[in-house]
């Protein structure tokens, strides 16, 4: 049986322990992720008419919005490499994976708030049954891509080969934003509700939907987004197109990479201290 140890010592006196005891406690988590993954799937679907179709409509929704506006010219999205509708469903569908990866792990705290205050577990396991979430309704979403490659006659590739590394690089940037908010967002509510705003705007200023612009305001934002060079690659990737950011590309996976080790301590140090508040 394994002894734990509870000191008034702050964990960062000894950084070495700390980072052995994180990936001792990931593995050791594995088992519960995987029962708050089923526990949480089942029910967040179990009253819902429509059921998992809520994974595709989002997504399915703001391209069919999009691309009407820009058939009306309402919008002036310009030109694309492969008809319109096919690259705004692409676009939308790495965002939302981003944005999902994001909110996942300040969902499934604030889901199991309750559990926290009254058993000890390793905190890590919430983390990953909500990764695991986003990675199932991925998976769910890559039926979409089917149509949409046959439809509109994609070319598929070696380059497509090459998307899993795009897909796991906006995983990365989404879960270490989303590790550095959470501890906010247990504390503060209007942090989880200006998310959802925040998000949308963060939309509409990364070339999800259009074309990375080449010049003007909106050309120097995109080139500070992070989110750009990722999606951008990956969808290039999807449809065999060359990929402009690569440098860009592995300058910010790398260092989501490393944020997300960084943000995951954050979030064990900070974790006892927000519980020992909630049940006081």
């Amino acid at each position: 049986m394994k002894t734990t140890v509870i000191s008034a010592e702050s964990p960062m006196r000894r950084p070495g322990q700390l980072i052995r005891e994180f990936f001792q406690d990931i593995l050791a988590s594995r088992e519960l992720a995987w029962s708050l993954f089923c526990r949480d799937l089942k029910a967040a679907y179990r009253q819902s008419f429509l059921g998992y179709l809520w994974v595709f409509l989002p997504p399915l929704f703001t391209t069919l919005t999009f691309t009407f506006l820009n058939a009306q010219n309402i919008l002036s999205i310009g030109e694309t490499p492969i008809p319109y509708a096919a690259y705004a469903m692409l676009g939308t569908l790495l965002w939302q994976n981003f944005v999902d990866a994001l909110n996942s792990p300040i969902k499934s705290v604030g889901i199991n708030k309750a559990m926290l205050v009254k058993v000890n577990f390793p905190r890590e396991a919430l983390v990953l049954s909500g990764l695991g979430e986003v990675i199932f309704n991925f998976f769910i979403r890559l039926l979409l891509l089917i149509p949409v490659f046959i439809i509109f006659e994609i070319p598929v590739t070696a380059s497509i080969l090459w998307f899993p590394l795009g897909f796991l690089g906006l995983i990365l940037l989404g879960l270490a934003i989303g590790l550095l908010l959470t501890p906010l967002a247990m504390l503060f509510g209007d942090v989880q509700r200006g998310l959802g705003l925040a998000t949308g705007i963060w939309m509409l200023l990364t070339p999800a939907l259009y074309p990375l612009p080449k010049e003007g305001i909106a050309a120097t934002v995109a080139e500070w987004n992070p989110v750009s060079p990722i999606l951008l690659t990956t969808r290039n990737w999807l449809i065999s197109e060359p990929t402009l950011q690569m440098e860009s590309f592995v300058i910010v996976a790398g260092t989501s990479g490393i944020l997300v080790v960084l943000a995951f301590l954050f979030y064990r140090i900070s974790m006892p201290h927000l519980i020992g508040r909630m049940g006081a």
